[in-house]
């Protein structure tokens, strides 16, 4: 299974953008989505170091709830 993990945009340099998520930040590649306009803030999908997507704050937001509760079942004991 793929997984691609939600980040906000904190800077881009041409075709590799900082990200953010959850206090991590990550050099991440913009070369998939080169034709899509792209800006500090925006919020992309990553999957192994480059964004896939280009995705909403809220999209963002209910990912990371989704593995939070993910995440939270695996720590409860007999998982």
């Amino acid at each position: 299974m793929c997984l691609a993990i939600p980040m906000q945009i904190v800077e881009i340099d041409g075709f590799l953008a900082r990200c953010e998520a959850k206090g991590v930040e990550r050099d991440v590649s913009l070369f998939m989505l080169q034709d899509e306009p792209l800006a500090p803030r925006d919020f992309v999908m990553v999957h192994v170091g480059y964004a896939i997507q280009k995705i909403t704050e809220q999209d963002a937001r209910s990912a990371w709830e989704l593995y939070d509760e993910m995440l939270d079942q695996l720590d409860k004991p007999g998982a």
